[in-house]
């Protein structure tokens, strides 16, 4: 059991189940990353979350799941691939730690696919780009003179 003294539903709104968002180009930030083990154990992937910084969806967070330490040899092949037009989307090309991928702008690819245990449709994916690939207005700058993302 959990002590929960002090929550008050009724001072908190609900959460709401969110829809796929439509498939385009969006402009995000990865804002986290780790290293999971993989389902059957014998591997691990990098988790990378991606958060909408524009638009209607702004704030939306979406996953890539890199199998970077895997026995098949083109799992690993294709996660490397991935990671590398990250690192070139965002201009980071031989990172030492994840987090030198966070928080730097970049374009994502957004698609759909159906899930195999459900069959409702969900997000992936698909690939990314600098950020001059983006087709929606550049954000508004922070009271710094400068947008979120930058340093």
């Amino acid at each position: 059991m959990a002590n929960l003294t002090g929550f008050d539903a009724r001072q908190v709104d609900p959460a709401v189940g969110f829809d796929p968002i439509p498939a385009g180009k969006y402009l995000a930030i990865i804002s986290e990353s780790e290293f999971k083990p993989t389902k059957n154990g014998v591997g691990q992937y990098l988790q990378l979350t991606f958060q909408v910084l524009e638009g209607e969806h702004k704030g939306r967070l979406l996953w890539a799941r890199l199998n970077l330490d895997n026995p098949n040899e083109t799992t690993v092949k294709i996660a490397r691939a991935e990671l590398s037009a990250i690192c070139r989307a965002v201009g980071v090309m031989a990172p030492k730690d994840s987090v030198e991928l966070h928080n730097l702008p970049l374009v994502i690819k957004v698609g759909h696919k159906k899930r195999d245990d459900t069959g409702d449709l969900t997000n992936v994916i698909k690939g990314y780009e600098k950020k001059g690939a983006a087709t929606q207005p550049a954000p508004a700058a922070a009271g710094n003179g400068k947008a979120p993302w930058q340093r």
